[in-house]
């Protein structure tokens, strides 16, 4: 016998509503103001009118061709670090676990390395998310046979561990063995993750995929509020728990694959977001992943628009900022999970 949710009161349904609403409101503001920020400054009537495509031709052609599909990853992206956080949250049970502990980023990020040392990005644009999602799939199979035959948080941990070491070691000595000065730049400036300049080809090469893991970490949410009871109960409430893992294994990996390889690396998303989502829902990860998708995709695209409000002569890349916000918020939950363990 599976667990069921226990019914909502009548006032709790109206709350949740009233959130979720909020949260949608939220990130419709989030996504004119990104699409009315950048170089060119466009007008809330002008960007609804190409959006249409009734603006002249050029306002079209940056709303529709620029603006959009780098919105349109933003909250992909965002969605899927926040609630591919979530999920691993509440399956390790731990506060501090992010999609990265995998290390299926890391070799999505080496398989984008790849493809820019050897020149295959120069060859066509699309080689490099291509080589980014098949080194990120690669991964996963791994991850999946390390843990075939155990379902136990910590060998998912260390075979995360290893991937991403073996993975940043790649990355590590194609910088070392860089021989063109140019191409170790343009590899640094990938590995800091960024949203700039990608069109309708990226997005359908990764949110489709985004999707799909988001809607499997749904499904198996029923099953990981179980396990916060203990595998023992979660077996007894009859949960595979074998199954569960795999799914998630599967899902996140891909996933977060599918995000890092038309992004770059991009951290703190998958840590922050629960955090802040838990706050609003709950610790329950069948209310949690989808508040932290939407919080992650929230915080995504305000990082990207403040990238583009900050005065520089480059544009600051995304995981720049990302990581200067969850630095310190990484540091303020050690402090609290410290005082409670006081």
């Amino acid at each position: 016998m599976q667990i069921s949710a226990a019914p909502l009161r009548p006032e709790q349904a109206v709350t949740d509503t009233a959130k979720w609403l909020i949260g949608a409101g939220a990130l419709l503001v989030m996504a004119a103001l990104s699409l009315m920020t950048g170089p060119v400054d466009i007008g809330a009537g002008e960007v609804f009118r190409a959006l249409f495509g009734n603006a002249d031709e050029v306002t079209n052609t940056i709303i529709r061709e620029l603006r959009l599909p780098r919105l349109m990853l933003t909250v992909g992206v965002g969605a899927m670090l926040g609630g591919a956080g979530a999920a691993l949250q509440g399956y390790l049970r731990n506060p501090l676990a992010e999609p990265s502990i995998l290390g299926v980023a890391s070799a999505a990020a080496l398989g984008a390395v790849v493809a820019l040392y050897f020149g295959f990005a120069s060859v066509a644009g699309i080689f490099l998310p291509l080589m980014a999602a098949v080194f990120a799939l690669a991964a996963t199979l791994l991850l999946f046979v390390f843990t075939m035959f155990s379902a136990s948080g910590l060998s998912l941990i260390l075979a995360g561990i290893a991937i991403g070491s073996l993975a940043g070691a790649g990355i590590s000595l194609a910088l070392n063995l860089s021989s063109n000065p140019f191409a170790a730049m343009e590899i640094t400036f990938w590995l800091l993750g960024s949203a700039e300049d990608r069109s309708w080809r990226h997005v359908g090469l990764s949110v489709p995929l985004i999707g799909l893991c988001l809607a499997v970490l749904f499904s198996d949410s029923r099953a990981l509020d179980a396990l916060t009871l203990g595998e023992d109960a979660a077996r007894a409430l009859g949960y595979n728990l074998t199954l569960v893992r795999m799914r998630l294994i599967v899902s996140v990996a891909l996933g977060v694959g599918a995000a890092v390889s038309v992004t770059g690396a991009i951290g703190f998303v998958g840590l922050v977001a629960p955090h802040l989502a838990r706050s609003v829902a709950g610790s329950l990860p069948s209310r949690l992943i989808a508040s932290s998708a939407l919080m992650g995709a929230l915080l995504l695209t305000a990082a990207d628009i403040l990238v583009r409000l900050i005065p520089t002569t480059n544009e600051l890349r995304l995981g720049v900022v990302t990581a200067l916000i969850g630095a310190p918020f990484l540091v303020i939950i050690l402090y609290r999970t410290r005082r409670r363990e006081a």
